[in-house]
């Protein structure tokens, strides 16, 4: 079954992407839940349509995309958290790392934030999606709260 993205969905494709599922997937859930819509042809003309005026406006949004990824790369992120040696009593989450970037003076949503469950200290490293051409690798350290 051919689809029409309307939004991003993880793992799937981003919006006004033309993908192939399987047809519970696409019927049950994609089309239901308002995140895509059958590709006929009439659907894929005016699409091509919507691309080929918006190709312009999207160059600005990928130059400040990347703006913001130069941004990040020179920002050194702390999170401190409460540990035992090198265990962390919780876990820092994409949470923890959007309130962190919040402190640094850059809001960005969480869902753009691609980290896993940290539960000890040291250096580790998030994947940020700022726009679909430009995806930034963010560096940042877990450190032991002082008592």
């Amino acid at each position: 079954m051919e689809l029409i993205l309307k939004k991003d969905v993880q793992n799937l494709g981003f919006k006004d992407d033309v993908v192939t599922v399987k047809n519970g997937y696409g019927r049950n859930y994609l089309i239901p839940q308002g995140f895509a819509q059958l590709a006929t042809s009439s659907a894929k003309k005016v699409l091509a349509e919507n691309l080929k005026q918006r190709a312009h406006k999207e160059a600005k949004v990928v130059a400040d995309a990347k703006a913001l990824a130069e941004t990040l790369k020179g920002l050194e992120i702390k999170i401190s958290a409460k540990a035992g040696g090198e265990k962390l009593f919780g876990s820092i989450t994409n949470i923890d790392i959007v309130e962190a970037l919040e402190k640094a003076g850059q809001s960005i949503d969480r869902k753009f934030i691609t980290s896993g469950i940290v539960k000890r200290t040291g250096k580790y490293s998030a994947t940020v999606r700022l726009h679909r051409d430009v995806i930034v690798d963010l560096p940042y350290e877990i450190v032991a709260e002082k008592a």
